[in-house]
């Protein structure tokens, strides 16, 4: 969790990525000092000694946030290769139907929460640059009478290129974001992309500051998610979209029994071959199992304050893209 009154901003500059402590009562950012009211719900939750679970252990609630820090402390550095592995890649084609729903237009301000090795801010800062790119286009085609010397400008315009779009990713551990920021810097990825360390149930943002809140594989890892829920709304902009890929419920009894034989028997132990990390992934199969079902979380976002909630249950279920607006 950020340090009081602060938070770490990750941010890239002409000569790779540096950090940067910026007070929170920067514009956009917003203290969590003791002194306030965040301050002391913060510290209402720290004496709470409610127990919850981490994957099929029971624990303290202050304990599971330690222990879903070290699993993707853990994991960092093979969590892609893992998922590519574990899903057969089909977990590409699932964040791509995430960005084909949000359909995001130049100019838009996402923030992407638990987003760490930067898969759903790459998709979006690419889907927005073909739409910006499409609409130069047009207009060009429109304007005849440019010199070449115009046209060419207008493409060369980087700073141009994302109409404005920015994606700020907001992630809780540390080596999840060095992986996102290594491989931004190895793909070329360097304007509308900023690397924020929060936490996802204490964001530090300003009220109505975001067009849209993605988290893809995050929530059910959120110690109180009924929390993190009602900052992901606190944070948009009236009109804005919330958009969850996660794990589900599957509706089909003969692939749930071979979806169960797979995640406990087999995800595991590749864990242990790619990773060497079994109980990681042990507890992702757990996880997935002790979250709410598709209409369960349906309620729990209406819960939150947001309306025209709906959700798209993707490969029968065993992910769901659940979407509702802050109206």
């Amino acid at each position: 969790m950020a340090a009081s009154g602060t938070c770490l901003l990750w941010s890239y500059c002409g000569r790779g990525w540096s950090r940067a402590m910026l007070a929170c009562r920067l514009p956009g950012f917003r203290s969590s000092s003791s002194g306030g009211p965040l301050g002391a719900r913060l510290l209402s939750h720290e004496k709470q000694s409610t127990e919850t679970h981490f994957g099929f252990e029971t624990v303290s609630e202050k304990e599971k946030g330690g222990k879903v820090y070290h699993v993707f402390e853990s994991v960092a550095k093979k969590y892609d290769v893992m998922n590519d592995m574990m899903s057969l890649g089909i977990h590409r084609i699932w964040k791509d139907l995430l960005l084909w729903k949000m359909h995001p237009f130049p100019g838009t301000q996402l923030l992407d929460v638990a987003g760490g090795t930067g898969d759903i801010a790459f998709r979006f800062l690419n889907y927005v640059q073909a739409q910006h790119q499409r609409k130069q286009k047009k207009q060009l085609r429109a304007q005849q009478n440019l010199s070449w010397e115009e046209i060419a400008k207008k493409y060369q315009s980087e700073e141009d290129s994302l109409g404005g779009s920015h994606v700020m990713v907001c992630d809780i551990n540390k080596e999840m974001l060095k992986v996102g920021k290594q491989k931004a810097h190895a793909q070329g990825y360097k304007a509308g992309l900023t690397w924020v360390l929060g936490d996802a149930e204490e964001l530090p943002f300003g009220d109505d500051k975001f067009d849209v809140y993605t988290i893809a594989f995050g929530i059910r890892n959120v110690t109180h998610i009924d929390q993190a829920l009602q900052e992901a709304h606190r944070v948009l902009k009236p009109g804005g979209r919330f958009l969850c890929l996660e794990f589900s419920q599957v509706n089909n009894p003969l692939i749930s029994r071979l979806y169960d034989l797979y995640s406990f028997q087999v995800i595991p132990v590749m864990g242990e071959v790619i990773a060497g990390d079994w109980k990681s992934y042990q507890y992702l199969a757990e996880s997935i199992r002790k979250f709410p079902s598709q209409e369960e979380f349906k309620e729990m976002i209406e819960d939150a304050g947001f309306q025209k909630v709906t959700y798209e249950s993707l490969t029968s279920g065993i992910v769901a893209i659940h979407s509702g607006f802050k109206l």
